[in-house]
């Protein structure tokens, strides 16, 4: 699949709605402490605008600062500080979560992982847990998240925690929740491996630029490649790759959902297939969308969407 960008004249912006767009973007990310850069505004603005409209509007709002090239809610200066300690704190962490993702993404029937989740960004705070999105081969996701389960007890011995929160199969590549909370996943994800694969669930999840319009997929100039792949990933999946490996997938798939469906928080944000694997079971996404609603109020603004 090929696709390409149309270069068009950027059209005239209302300032209006500028400002409302620029409140709202920095009202999200003030949940989380978390002030952004000229680039970060631009990229996570929920209209199409260009960056020198931006800074422009931006430095006009009362209700607005910007320091140390950092733009914030002006109520909230300390997100300044916040953030510099956050992302000396994230570093090391982040090294070593990167590094995690490329062992994962070579586990049997692994075909992606993504780094997802306040670390993305830089910003753990007292949730220290290492978010990954994966992509597996179809009809052996659980048996891939096994292994993956199985490294992870490994990982536990040097004190980190990595949770696979969401786990979907090749045949589930586009998402079905469309909102401002998972476009904004979608787009602070970091692929570790699996470069052709973060292609094509990018390319499947366009709608994302129905939120986020000016966050261009780096899809569009990631070329088609060879699948990564190893000598032990190789041999695990030939070893699976049989009856016995689809009757282990099974058990393995039915004997999870029947723990989950006793587990607090169940179906709400918890999605659970032969092709996805997602355990948001502490409705993170509802937590957040209600904190956004709460702060647009106190800012006596709406939400688009």
């Amino acid at each position: 699949m090929s696709l390409t960008l149309t270069s068009q004249p950027p059209a005239l912006v209302d300032m209006s709605v500028l400002e409302h767009a620029i409140l709202s973007t920095l009202a999200y990310s003030d949940i989380f402490d978390h002030p952004l850069t000229l680039d970060e505004l631009h990229k996570f603005l929920t209209i199409p605008a260009e960056r020198n409209d931006i800074e422009l509007c931006a430095s006009q709002m009362e209700e607005v600062s910007c320091k140390d090239g950092f733009y914030f809610l002006a109520d909230h200066p300390e997100v300044i500080e916040i953030r510099a300690q956050r992302e000396a704190d994230s570093r090391k962490a982040f090294r070593r979560a990167m590094v995690y993702g490329r062992i994962m993404g070579r586990l049997p029937f692994v075909r992606m992982a993504a780094l997802t989740g306040s670390l993305a960004m830089l910003n753990l705070s007292r949730h220290r847990d290492m978010d990954y999105m994966l992509v597996t081969k179809p009809g052996r996701l659980w048996t891939a998240r096994a292994f993956v389960l199985l490294f992870g007890r490994l990982v536990r011995l040097f004190g980190d925690v990595i949770c696979p929160n969401v786990i979907v199969s090749e045949n589930a590549l586009e998402w079905g929740a469309r909102n401002l909370y998972t476009a904004r996943e979608f787009s602070q994800m970091i692929p570790v491996s699996g470069a052709e694969v973060f292609r094509r669930l990018r390319i499947a999840n366009l709608w994302v630029l129905d939120f986020l319009p000016n966050t261009i997929p780096r899809s569009f100039w990631e070329r088609d490649g060879a699948r990564e792949g190893n000598m032990v990933q190789t041999f695990f999946e030939a070893l699976l790759t049989t009856k016995l490996g689809g009757l282990f997938e099974t058990w393995e798939m039915n004997r999870k959902i029947a723990r989950f469906k006793k587990q607090t928080g169940y179906g709400v944000e918890t999605n659970f297939s032969a092709d996805i694997c997602q355990g948001n079971f502490d409705h993170h996404a509802s937590w957040t969308m209600q904190a956004y609603q709460d702060r647009l109020t106190a800012l006596e603004i709406t939400r688009d969407r």
